[in-house]
């Protein structure tokens, strides 16, 4: 049975465990997940000092993981790490952000991202830069007041959340919309069953991702007849 890892660069177990509970109802029977939490950094990346400071950890902890694990996953949506860890280990890494952009501009689809944290829009567009999509993404629309305090109220959160989607697309023209970051993933999934908006929950793509690429990694070689 093939193994994942997904590696919650934020210091919560409570969200580590939410994100492994999300990501394993999105996996095939045949696979199977393993959470692992940041031992140092914060409870909730919420600026570019906390995401550069997250990826050593993250790289550490997939290091360490890659050994008994068949892909990883990062699963905070600034991807810390994702390029180096790559280059560090030989099985499949994806990150969140990088899954679910990637999704989400099949079709050739424009996108924006709605979320909590506006010290990270930036690090956004930068993605979609290096990406390649930059054409494709609309811009970021924010909940207001504080990310934490709005992440611990769950009723609260669905509802900023959902009135930022609907300025992705009313206001901006995105055709789908990415809820980003990990910690927001239950709320990406209530979201994705309450509205006619197409919205993106990253942790689903990051999943889908890495069962596509341990999938063909697994695969027979064809050779010509």
């Amino acid at each position: 049975m093939p193994q994942i890892t997904l590696i919650n660069p934020n210091t919560s177990q409570d969200t580590t465990a939410m994100m492994t509970e999300i990501a394993r109802k999105e996996l095939p029977p045949s696979f199977s997940v393993e959470g692992r939490t940041a031992r140092h950094g914060v409870a909730m990346i919420l600026n570019a000092s906390q995401l550069e400071d997250a990826a050593e950890e993250t790289i550490s902890i997939g290091l360490l993981a890659s050994a008994k694990s068949n892909g990883l996953i990062i699963s905070a949506f600034g991807d810390p790490g994702l390029q180096k860890l790559r280059a560090g280990c030989s099985i499949p890494v994806v990150g969140i952000c990088e899954a679910s952009m990637m999704e989400a501009t099949i079709g050739k689809r424009r996108f924006g991202i709605a979320t909590v944290t506006p010290e990270l829009v930036p690090s956004f567009a930068a993605k979609a830069d290096a990406l390649g999509v930059a054409n494709r993404y609309t811009g970021t629309r924010l909940t207001p007041g504080d990310p934490v305090d709005l992440a611990g109220s769950p009723e609260r959160l669905f509802e900023a959340l959902e009135k930022a989607v609907r300025e992705c697309v009313e206001l901006d023209g995105a055709d789908v919309v990415i809820i980003g970051g990990g910690p927001l993933g239950q709320a990406a999934h209530a979201l994705q069953k309450a509205l006619a908006v197409p919205v993106i929950a990253p942790i689903g793509s990051a999943v889908r991702s890495i069962v596509a690429e341990i999938t063909k990694r697994a695969a027979p070689a064809e050779h010509p007849t």
